[in-house]
């Protein structure tokens, strides 16, 4: 697909950027939209852009797309991937009003000046959230949908919304659900990057549980490949599940980044938090039917880069 021109909203986060890396190494135009919200450091963010914000085929817009006029972007455009949302389950309990605004009224925003343009597809940046606790592992797409937190319900509605106006209007949605995803530039929310962090300091990481609740861990780069796939491949008007084949539970987690540290993690416990599912498991079998999706990354290589970046980062911050 040379000489494509690609949206790529939530650009400055952590698969946003990796997905306008890999655009750009494709040969593709970009243009990533970012708000920069407060929800981390906006360091951070920038720092995730500093590789293409000089790139000659990207274009990089400082907005809200609440506030953006949408249409001469689109106009141009032959692939929206829509990342842009506000993250975090439990932070979704205190402020619902954000959530549905950046969640969904951005959605329906951005779908509805789609609906005036001719895309190749619309990808929508879903999450393994609205499965809530999900009756059979590993869980198929068809399974039923009941979200355990309000982030969850926000996502679930943007994808109603995608396959409303897709059979409204003909817009080519695509949504995909991701299952945890990990890697170098994760969020500082995760667990994964607190788990580091605390690790690396050589201080207890703090375990919501009793540590045997399980996630099917994705790494960025598969999420990314997964994502530019259903750009061009997925069918309009369906769900696929991304997951990286690696189920393990946050104990195991700790474990296998004890051994790649050569220390123990040192580890306390506190309650389990609202909204947090027991488990999770993608069935990726329509993934890889449709989109040629098999994720290529395992575990331990996976867990190793990320600790590499972060050792990285941390290094760096003390020059």
């Amino acid at each position: 697909m040379p000489g494509r021109t690609v949206l790529i909203t939530g650009a400055a986060g952590f698969i946003g950027s990796h997905l306008a890396e890999r655009c750009l190494s494709l040969g593709w135009r970009v243009v990533a939209v970012d708000c920069f919200t407060d929800y981390y450091a906006e360091p951070l963010k920038r720092q995730n852009l500093s590789e293409i914000a000089g790139h000659p085929a990207c274009t990089v817009i400082e907005a809200d797309i609440l506030d953006l006029d949408l249409t001469p972007i689109l106009d141009a455009a032959n692939i929206v991937f829509h990342l842009a949302a506000q993250p975090g389950v439990r932070a979704s309990w205190d402020d619902f009003y954000r959530y549905n605004a950046l969640n969904v009224d951005a959605t329906q925003k951005l779908l509805e000046c789609s609906s005036r343009s001719s895309l190749e597809r619309f990808v929508l940046a879903s999450s393994s959230s609205v499965y809530g606790n999900a009756d059979a592992l590993p869980t198929h797409e068809e399974a039923m949908l009941r979200p355990v937190s309000p982030y969850g319900i926000t996502k679930l509605a943007a994808e109603h919304l995608a396959r409303v106006y897709w059979q409204s209007f003909g817009v080519p949605a695509v949504s995909l659900r991701y299952f945890t995803v990990y890697g170098p530039r994760q969020r500082p929310d995760m667990a994964f990057n607190r788990l580091i962090e605390r690790a690396l300091l050589g201080e207890p990481f703090e375990v919501f549980g009793d540590g045997n609740q399980t996630r099917d861990f994705t790494y960025v780069a598969d999420a990314v490949d997964a994502t530019i796939a259903a750009g061009q491949h997925g069918r309009p008007g369906f769900a696929y599940n991304i997951g990286g084949g690696s189920r393990r539970s946050l104990a195991s987690v700790c474990s296998v980044l004890g051994e790649l540290m050569g220390a123990r993690v040192p580890l306390k416990f506190s309650r389990r938090q609202r909204g947090d599912a027991c488990d999770t498991a993608a069935d990726i079998g329509r993934a890889r039917q449709d989109l040629g999706y098999e994720p290529t990354f395992s575990f331990d290589e996976g867990l190793r880069a990320q600790l590499d970046w972060q050792r990285a980062t941390a290094a760096l911050q003390l020059l």
